[in-house]
């Protein structure tokens, strides 16, 4: 996209996703049945089990707060070495749920990462939101009501995205996925207290291709080789402050599914 194109378009993304962080946010202490609409009733009975799930191992073990969260789609579900991966950090919570869109993610927010009050919550989601027919500026202004929902009640809890990533099996979209981390990564320039981890150039070889050696089988999901070089980028953005590290809770990790 042409430089003067692209100004013209991050502007409009900008002003979307301000009108979307000024819509009311849910209050602080607000019963999440309380916020339900209709779009929530809907996301919430198709992902139904994977939230009676996490319920269940939230009974069995109760995460404690002030943890670091994961949230988002399949390559974050089906990360099994998450806690292992980042053993370094007291706590770690998977509530990555599979097929997943940034939308679900918005929609869940308070669900999903607000109810656990993490020190810093990581979000990966956009492509399935792309393979659906949504564009860049819509993925941009979900993230925006996911920020403003978590930033209303933990305004101290740092947000990074991972940028979408390069698969194979969705070269086709690349062009919107580049945009889409583009508008993103602006976006979070003037958000504070925030990070944007670009796991997108990384993983493209020298032809400027999707690597095919970091995925499984159907080009999709991430191997064993995709992931570590997923911890290798995201590592450094795991660590906290000298005064964090010293208050922090004592804890052996904690993730599921």
């Amino acid at each position: 996209m042409k430089a003067a194109a692209r100004l013209a378009l991050l502007s409009l993304a900008f002003a979307s996703a301000l009108v979307t962080q000024a819509e009311p946010a849910p209050r602080p202490g607000e019963p999440v049945a309380a916020q339900a609409t209709p779009a929530y009733d809907a996301a919430r009975a198709r992902w139904q089990g994977e939230l009676s799930a996490f319920a269940t191992a939230d009974r069995e073990r109760q995460p404690i707060p002030g943890g670091v969260l994961f949230v988002g789609s399949s390559t974050i579900r089906m990360w099994s070495r998450l806690a292992q991966d980042f053993r370094q950090q007291p706590v770690i919570i998977n509530r990555g749920f599979g097929g997943s869109t940034m939308a679900d993610c918005s929609l869940f927010a308070a669900d999903l990462v607000v109810r656990y009050k993490p020190r810093l919550v990581l979000v990966y989601a956009g492509d399935n939101d792309l393979a659906e027919g949504r564009t860049p500026l819509q993925v941009l202004e979900s993230f925006a009501q996911f920020a403003t929902t978590v930033r209303s009640e933990l305004p101290d809890t740092r947000i990074a995205y991972i940028s979408v990533k390069p698969s194979p099996s969705r070269e086709k979209l690349l062009p919107g996925i580049r945009e889409t981390n583009h508008m993103v990564e602006a976006y979070l320039q003037r958000l504070p207290n925030s990070d944007y981890i670009d796991i997108f150039t990384p993983m493209l070889g020298s032809d400027g291709r999707p690597r095919a050696d970091l995925f499984r089988g159907d080009q999709l999901h991430l191997n064993d080789e995709g992931y570590r070089l997923w911890q290798s980028v995201i590592a450094s953005h795991l660590q906290e402050s000298p005064a964090a590290a010293a208050t922090a809770p004592t804890s052996i990790a904690q993730g599921t599914r």
